[in-house]
């Protein structure tokens, strides 16, 4: 039941892993109908912030961000002022990447946790038990991080839900641009600083690894307990 019938449940998971790892929102199966460990990576990469194929569509900033980041730990690690594309990264820079950062988990974890302490939220869930929290999980992971697509076992046609995933699609969407909007602004601003020997080189496999472990890092520290409780507990179940 929910799977892509014509191609078998390969396609099925390659469609739903492709479509949350990007802004896509398109499904060929229902998402709720899944395995839990198969829910759970649908809920990863929306919650990575749509930048595991490197940042499409409106993951190109939030991988911009990450970038950011990335080149700031690596110059603290080095103790030099951070440098990404020969602009200076300092705390205006920094404090508007890191708002950028926070946003997206607040939404989510904030939206879910109204949802599933108050009556009219647990009125709207299908399954009881960490299935049920990760379908609500997946609806404020989706609409805070411009997918839109569904899990499906969630009814979330009642004013309770429309109120609330609006408010998360509002915040969630333009509060990101307008901070990465600003940090453009603060960054073209600045004169470009030629590179020297101390600069991170962002086309290097090093570059790469660092980024990558601090995406991970950034999702692991946020995202690990609620998908603790959902995904992976139904997992062990």
């Amino acid at each position: 039941e929910g799977k892509e019938a014509r191609f078998g449940p390969a396609a099925s998971a390659l469609f739903a892993a492709s479509t949350t790892g990007t802004s896509t929102g398109a499904v060929n199966a229902m998402h709720d109908s899944l395995t839990a460990p198969g829910g759970g990576v649908t809920l990863v990469n929306m919650l990575l912030g749509e930048v595991a194929p490197g940042g499409v569509g409106s993951g190109l900033y939030g991988m911009l961000v990450l970038a950011v980041v990335a080149v700031f730990l690596a110059g603290l690690m080095v103790g030099r002022t951070p440098e990404y594309l020969g602009k200076k990264i300092g705390q205006r820079e920094i404090t508007l990447v890191a708002l950028v950062v926070l946003t997206m988990p607040a939404v989510v974890l904030v939206g879910t946790a109204l949802a599933v302490t108050s009556p009219a939220g647990l009125a709207g869930i299908q399954e009881s038990g960490p299935h049920g929290l990760s379908e609500v999980l997946y609806a404020f992971a989706s609409a805070g991080n411009n997918n839109g697509s569904a899990f499906a076992g969630l009814t979330t046609a009642t004013p309770f839900y429309n109120t609330l995933l609006g408010l998360a699609m509002l915040v969630g969407r333009f509060v990101p641009i307008a901070l990465v909007l600003a940090l453009a602004g603060r960054l073209a601003s600045q004169r470009a600083v030629p590179p020297s020997a101390g600069t991170l080189p962002t086309h290097q496999p090093l570059f790469v690894g660092l980024l990558v472990t601090v995406t991970l890092v950034v999702v692991g520290l946020t995202f690990v307990p609620v998908l603790a409780l959902g995904p992976v507990v139904e997992s062990l179940s």
